[in-house]
């Protein structure tokens, strides 16, 4: 396979790099496994220059994670290679908190409506709606916040 892009460190980035492997408990582990990867990929006079498969066999990671590390190196420079992309857009904004699961659980517990024996999934998406606690909710996700509370009550061990 020919080489797509080649990793050739300073002496500046080569000493950055070290000083990350040696300190693993004060960096993050991607950012430890991404230091050593491109230390061993090193083509220069003073680097190992292991092949892409042998490195990634060392590292147990793919080829391919390697090749887009090696990438990202060669086109954004050191830091690019070692840190996370940043989001482009902020997360979604939380709709659904704790005191709206507690009013989801206490009307899940409540007496089923009138000519029903128990509330169904839609039935409680639909009362949250005509409550107004919120604009619009999928039955899916009455259903996943319901699994989830019972999950976390089941997990626990009661007296």
């Amino acid at each position: 396979m020919a080489l797509r892009y080649r990793v050739t460190l300073t002496a500046e980035e080569r000493t950055e790099l070290k000083a990350v492997t040696r300190a693993a408990t004060k960096t993050t582990g991607k950012r430890f496994l991404y230091a050593r990867a491109l230390l061993l990929c090193d083509r220069g006079p003073e680097g190992p220059g292991w092949p892409v498969a042998r490195v990634a066999e060392a590292l147990g990671v793919s080829a391919r994670t390697l090749e887009r590390l090696k990438r990202r190196f060669v086109e954004q420079g050191l830091e690019f290679a070692l840190e996370r992309k940043r989001r482009v857009r902020p997360p979604r904004k939380v709709i659904f908190d704790g005191a709206f699961e507690a009013r989801l659980v206490a009307l899940a517990c409540s007496p089923a409506p009138p000519g029903r024996q128990r509330w169904t999934l839609r039935l409680l998406a639909e009362k949250v709606v005509e409550l107004g606690w919120v604009e619009r909710v999928s039955v899916m996700t009455v259903q996943r916040t319901l699994a989830r509370l019972y999950r976390v009550r089941t997990s626990i061990a009661l007296p």
